[in-house]
């Protein structure tokens, strides 16, 4: 997950949390989620402002008052509401100054709804919030999702008011959404430290240094922002850049702690220092050209600080903005969907009810069904022409051999929507014959090659291939093989196991373990490109397919964009293809 990883599990990467507490705890994800990179969390604060033209006059006397609601639909239909506006007297065309506040989720289909209402003069001394909204006149309704607000260039949507009554589509007006994200600042700094002269905390070799970055807060406790890779067997390290965000340092002023230890594979890192420094601190060491001792606390053996030899130095300070995942995709940039289902005899006959593959007379999604619909929904919202190409592997095809990376539709290599996906699954399923083995190597590489032939053109693309299957892949070399190998490219990989098998091989593919994937050939992996989930597991929760599948994109998306320096279309210029 976005060159984060684990202290115990070949930590030296990047000495960070592990990927689990990533899910269970906020304050973790700030922490670690950000570690290098400054990767946003998995969700983005946004206010909504909200403007009308043209509504219904509902007074005699006078224009109507209107008064903006907006609701959330939940899984299940019922709507919650987020907010009101103020209510603005005699105005057909009004600009409401109260936000609405909501917490954009990129793995999630977020459904808006928005009712206008003229209030009763009698109800005007009356605070919004406590109006009971069945005693106001409904001046219309429009609905929209979240992602289609964010996906436009100036995140304004215009949408026309409608009768909530079901009878027509008359137009009662026009409502225009603009959302804006509330981070404070998107400034960040990228600094590069080295240190001289380290004191050695090995017996056989020399230490292996890593930096830890804390800021101190108003309680008087500290709080973990930051931690560089380990550099083995080296007392005079140099660390890659570190990326730090304004919302983790809050001001060149704050002071921080700066801690060298000697990594240890136990996760008993020894101190070997430490020292406290601002920003502003670091960036006069940097035009300086100083350096600054570390020195030993005070301890039961020792009563006054000891200052060591061992020095910090910066050696590279940069200022820049950090661009959001919603930075990208309003200015133009596109996920592009491609699917591949599993055709292996594994998932029983089709025909039988008993079969994964088995579509349901009543309507019932089948397991396949429902992850290309919950995973499809959300990511076609970010893809322009919605052609998606649809594969099959494990299947004897219609030239009568077994492929392992083939279209499911015998005409034509993209579909139209997720419906074409559905449809020519279906269809599919009636002339494919089950067989196997379950090898993900030829579509990865497919996947792989679509991506990297897309980089040639425009960095604006970013691909996502969602591999459905029920069982444990068996060209596991083969398949870590092709994803090192697409870790270079604008690609991620999501991988949903249906059915009762035990995927804990499986498992192997996606880094949360805080290891990255190795090739055989001992590359290592640029990259976190796959998130593998088991369909079980989330289907007696209330965390979705798509949450568990989506939540790790928008890091993966960021980290890649941000490691070669591409920025959003409508900033500074990109670098050219390669």
């Amino acid at each position: 997950m976005g060159n984060c990883y684990s202290d115990l599990e070949g930590g030296k990467q990047a000495v960070g949390g592990s990927v689990n507490q990533l899910r269970t705890e906020l304050n973790d994800a700030v922490h670690y989620f950000n570690m290098n990179k400054g990767l946003h969390s998995l969700s983005t604060q946004l206010e909504l402002s909200l403007s009308a033209s043209k509504l219904q006059d509902r007074d005699i006397t006078s224009k109507s008052d209107p008064m903006a609601v907006v609701y959330i639909k939940r899984r299940d239909g019922k709507l919650d509401e987020l907010g009101r506006t103020e209510v603005i007297m005699n105005n057909l065309n009004p600009i409401w100054i109260q936000k609405i506040n909501i917490s954009y989720q990129f793995e999630m289909v977020q459904s808006l709804i928005f009712h206008v209402y003229d209030v009763d003069t009698k109800y005007h001394n009356l605070p919004v919030k406590a109006l009971n909204l069945k005693d106001q006149d409904f001046l219309g309704e429009a609905s929209c999702v979240l992602s289609e607000i964010v996906t436009k260039r100036d995140r304004s949507l215009t949408l026309t008011l409608q009768s909530n009554n079901g009878r027509g589509l008359k137009n009662l007006g026009n409502l225009t959404i603009h959302a804006e994200e509330t981070v404070a600042s998107k400034t960040a700094i990228e600094i590069t430290f080295l240190c001289t002269n380290l004191d050695n905390k090995d017996l056989l070799s020399k230490s292996d240094p890593f930096l830890r970055i804390s800021r101190i807060v108003e309680t008087g406790g500290s709080v973990v922002i930051a931690k560089t890779e380990a550099v083995n067997n080296n007392l005079n390290p140099v660390w890659k850049p570190l990326c730090l965000t304004m919302q983790q340092f809050v001001s060149k002023e704050n002071p921080l702690i700066l801690e060298c230890f000697d990594f240890n594979d136990n996760g008993n890192h020894v101190l070997i220092g430490m020292m406290q420094k601002s920003v502003a601190d670091l960036e006069n060491l940097l035009r300086t050209r100083a350096g600054a001792n570390f020195i030993l606390p005070p301890s039961s053996h020792r009563k006054h600080e000891k200052v060591l030899k061992g020095k910090l130095f910066v050696d590279g300070y940069v200022e820049k903005n950090l661009y959001s995942f919603v930075d990208y995709i309003s200015s133009g940039f596109e996920l592009n969907f491609m699917v591949a289902v599993d055709f292996t005899a594994s998932n029983g006959n089709p025909r039988s009810p008993d079969s994964l593959h088995y579509i349901d007379p009543s309507g019932r999604l089948n397991a396949y069904q429902q992850a290309i619909m919950q995973v499809g929904e959300v990511i076609q919202f970010y893809d322009s022409d919605r052609q998606f190409p649809a594969w099959g592997f494990g299947g004897r095809t219609y030239t009568g051999s077994v492929s392992h990376c083939f279209n499911l539709s015998p005409t034509v290599s993209e579909v139209q929507g997720v419906e074409g996906i559905m449809s020519c699954y279906a269809a599919a399923l009636h002339n494919i014959t089950l067989a196997g083995p379950t090898l993900f190597g030829p579509v990865i590489t497919k996947a792989a090659e679509i991506a990297g032939h897309a980089l040639t053109q425009s960095h604006a693309k970013y691909y996502v291939l969602l591999i459905i299957t029920d069982g444990v892949v068996t060209d596991l070399q083969e398949t870590a093989d092709a994803i090192v190998k697409a870790s270079d490219l604008p690609l991620s990989i999501l991988i949903v196991g249906v059915g009762g098998a035990d995927f804990k091989q499986m498992e192997f593919l996606d880094a949360d373990n805080g290891k990255r994937l190795e090739s055989s050939l001992g590359r290592v992996a640029t990259r976190d490109i796959v998130q593998f989930v088991p369909m079980r597991e989330v289907h007696g929760g209330q965390v979705s397919v798509v949450q568990s599948l989506l939540e790790e994109l928008p890091s993966q998306f960021l980290t890649y964009m941000r490691c070669r320096d591409i920025k959003p279309l409508n900033s500074h210029s990109n670098p050219p293809p390669p």
